[in-house]
């Protein structure tokens, strides 16, 4: 059977683990391990697919303070099909279209939502499979945590 990519990269953490290496680990060593060991090495065709995810890394991380004083982010990608081939379009919030934003926003709430189901289903497994103390219990609804945010930031203002 053929592996995936993710799978043969799943492979090598599972190696480092095996090999003796010390465990917990950071991705680094991990990495430095692996290419150490000859078990990865950049592709030429790569290398853009590299660039092109440390750039849009820098474009999630920079934020901008709005007329109102808030730390907003600059950048904001959307998905959209475009001539049948899926494309992720990046914008500035300063000039960016309103449609562009709806869609860049509701995407980052669809993942969001992605990330508490993953969490709650991480969560559940753990205090059904491995936990025998007191169950893990955490709630999902973050108004209260909104409010705290918003009124330290205004506190600070």
């Amino acid at each position: 059977m053929v592996k995936t990519y993710t799978e043969q990269l799943q492979g090598i953490v599972n190696q480092y683990m095996d090999s003796g290496e010390e465990w917990p680990a950071t991705r680094r060593e991990i990495a430095a391990w692996a290419v150490r060991n000859l078990l990865w090495a950049p592709q030429q065709s790569d290398l853009i697919g590299q660039c092109a995810e440390q750039l849009a890394r820098a474009m999630r991380e920079e934020y901008i303070t709005d007329p109102q004083g808030r730390a907003v982010r600059a950048k904001h990608a959307a998905r959209t099909n475009q001539g049948g081939e899926q494309l992720v379009l990046w914008a500035d919030i300063r000039n960016a279209p309103p449609k562009h934003m709806l869609v860049a926003l509701q995407q980052r709430r669809q993942q969001i939502v992605g990330d508490c189901n993953q969490l709650k289903q991480d969560m559940d497994s753990y205090n059904q499979n491995y936990n025998s103390s007191d169950q893990i219990q955490l709630s999902f609804d973050f108004t209260k945590d909104l409010m705290e945010i918003e009124a330290a930031a205004s506190l600070a203002a």
